[in-house]
C-alpha cells in the first residue's frame, strides 16, 4: 500500500517516476549485467554463445522481480539475489554471471544510467523554464513596475528585467547540470576493492567495453564504489534548482497579495477551489507547494554530504541513504520545475495595478531621480541626498505629493524649473539601462541556447 505522496502520485511527472521504478532500476542493473558479459565474450574470457544467452536471460520478463525478492528474503543481499535469479534464467550459461565484479559495479553503474537519463528530462524542463522567461521577458520589456528592497518601494523598473533577472538564473543552473554531467554521469567495473583483480589480464579493456556499450564514461579511479562527492555535487546542484524556484515561487506569492495585486499564478476560475470554508480565495497553493518541496529538497543536501564518508575502500553507510535521496531529489526538482514552467507560462498580469503602485509612495520613490537632477545643477551630492531625505519625510508625515513638496522648497525651486522635476519624478525616465539589458541578456541566451542546438 502506498504511503509517501510519491508514492500515491501526488507529486511527480510520470516521466520522471518512471526511471526510478522498481522496475526500471533493475532492469538497467541487469543491462549491466548484459554488458559484462558481452565485454569478457569479446576479449575471450567466455564463450560468445554464453554471453549470448545472458544477453537473451537479462530482462524483468525472464528475470521475475518476484524471484529476485524471493531469493533476497533468504540471502539478504539484493544484488546476490539479482545475480542468482539471472543466472538461473541463463541456464548453463548462468556460470559466467556476474564474473570478476562486485555488487557495486552493477549499482553503480545502473545509478549512472538512471542519473543519465533524469538528468534529460531535468535539463529539458530547465531549456523549457528559460524559453518560457526569455519570451516574458521580450513581452513585458517595457511593463513599468516598482522595484522593491527590503520590502519596500526602491526604483522603478520593468517587469521584463524582472523576468531577465530570472531567466540568467536558469541559464546558470544550465551550465550547471552540463558541467556536473561530464562528472557524475560515470560507472565502474573495478571489482572488489577498486585494483580489477579479479578480472584478469582485460580488466581495463573490459571496464572500456562495458562502459561503450552503455553509452557511460567510466571513472578515473574507484575503490569498491564511485566516490560519492560526485553524487553530492549533483544533489547538491539539484538543491540550488529547487530555491531559485522556490525564490521565483516567493515573489509570485508576494506579488499576488491583495495589497499588491500585480501578477498571479494560474486558477481555474471554473472549477478551482481555493479554500474549503472561504468562496472568495484564490490562494497561490502551486507557488506554495514549491516552496514547500525546496524546503525537502535543500535537506537531502546533508545526507548527500554525509554520503561522501566512507569507511577504507567502502562500507554501506551510503546505500540506505541514497536510496532515497537520488531518486526522491530528482523526483521532486522535476516536479518543481514542471509546475513552474506552467505558472510561468500562464501567469496573470495586471499592469494597470503595477502603474498604480507605483504612486502609493506619492512620488518618493523617484527621490533619487530628484537627487541626481539636483546634482547634475551642482548642487553637492551629499547635501542633496539629506535635502531629498528631509523632502521626502515631509512628504510622507504630511501625506503630500513629493511633488507639492519639491516645488514649494526654495532650495529646489531655485535649481529645478517645474518641467525638470515632473521629468525627474516621472518613473519611465529613471529606468537607466534596464531596457538595454533586457536585450543583451536575451541575445546572449539566444546565442547560449543555439550553441546547445535548440532553435531558439
Amino acid at each position: 500500500m502506498p504511503i509517501l505522496p510519491i508514492d500515491t502520485g501526488r507529486y511527480g511527472t510520470p516521466e520522471m517516476r518512471r526511471i526510478f521504478e522498481e522496475e526500471s532500476r533493475i532492469q538497467k542493473m541487469l543491462n549491466v549485467e548484459a554488458a559484462l558479459a558481452w565485454a569478457h565474450a569479446q576479449v575471450g574470457n567466455i564463450p560468445k554463445e554464453d554471453a549470448e544467452q545472458i544477453i537473451a536471460s537479462a530482462n524483468i520478463e525472464k528475470v521475475k522481480i518476484s524471484r529476485i525478492k524471493e531469493i533476497e528474503n533468504e540471502i539478504k543481499h539484493d544484488v546476490a539475489a539479482l545475480v542468482r535469479a539471472l543466472a538461473e534464467a541463463s541456464g548453463p550459461s548462468g556460470a559466467y554471471v556476474h564474473l570478476g565484479a562486485t555488487s557495486y559495479d552493477i549499482v553503480d553503474t545502473a545509478m549512472a544510467l538512471q542519473i543519465k537519463d533524469a538528468l534529460n528530462i531535468i535539463e529539458e524542463r530547465l531549456n523549457r523554464l528559460e524559453k518560457i522567461l526569455m519570451n516574458k521577458a521580450i513581452q513585458y520589456k517595457n511593463t513599468l513596475m516598482i522595484g522593491r528592497t527590503h520590502g519596500q518601494h526602491a526604483l522603478p523598473i520593468t517587469l521584463g528585467f524582472k523576468f531577465a533577472v530570472w531567466m540568467r538564473e536558469i541559464s546558470r543552473h544550465i551550465q550547471r547540470i552540463i558541467e556536473c554531467r561530464e562528472r557524475v554521469v560515470v560507472g565502474k567495473i573495478s571489482g572488489a576493492v577498486g585494483t580489477q583483480a579479479g578480472l584478469g589480464e582485460h580488466a581495463i579493456r573490459i571496464q572500456e567495453l562495458v562502459m561503450e556499450k552503455l553509452g557511460l564514461k567510466a571513472a578515473d579511479i574507484s575503490t569498491q564504489i564511485i566516490q560519492r562527492d560526485r553524487h553530492a555535487e549533483l544533489i547538491s546542484k539539484l538543491a540550488l534548482i529547487a530555491s531559485s524556484l522556490e525564490n521565483f515561487a516567493t515573489e509570485i506569492r508576494e506579488l499576488q497579495r491583495p495589497e499588491i495585486a500585480e501578477i498571479f499564478e494560474p486558477f481555474e476560475a471554473e472549477k478551482q477551489v481555493g479554500s474549503s470554508t472561504m468562496p472568495h480565495k484564490r490562494n497561490p497553493e502551486t507557488c506554495e507547494r514549491i516552496c514547500g518541496l525546496a524546503r525537502i529538497v535543500r535537506s537531502l543536501v546533508i545526507p548527500a554530504l554525509e554520503n561522501v564518508i566512507t569507511w577504507h575502500e567502502r562500507d554501506l553507510t551510503q546505500s540506505s541513504a541514497e536510496r532515497f535521496i537520488i531518486p526522491e531529489t530528482f523526483i521532486l526538482v522535476d516536479y518543481m520545475l514542471f509546475l513552474m514552467c506552467n505558472i510561468i507560462a500562464n501567469l496573470r498580469v495586471d499592469e494597470e495595478r503595477m502603474l498604480k503602485n507605483i504612486w502609493v509612495s506619492q512620488g518618493r520613490a523617484m527621490s533619487e531621480a530628484v537627487m541626481m537632477a539636483l546634482v547634475r545643477k551642482g548642487m553637492n551630492r551629499q547635501e542633496a541626498h539629506e535635502l531629498l531625505r528631509k523632502l521626502t519625510l515631509k512628504s510622507e508625515f504630511e501625506k503630500r505629493p513629493l511633488r507639492e513638496v519639491l516645488l514649494e522648497d526654495p532650495i529646489v525651486s531655485s535649481k529645478l524649473n517645474e518641467k525638470e522635476i515632473d521629468d525627474a519624478l516621472n518613473p519611465r525616465n529613471y529606468l537607466g539601462t534596464a531596457l538595454r539589458q533586457v536585450e543583451l541578456m536575451v541575445e546572449k541566451t539566444l546565442k547560449e541556447r543555439k550553441s546547445r542546438r535548440l532553435s531558439d
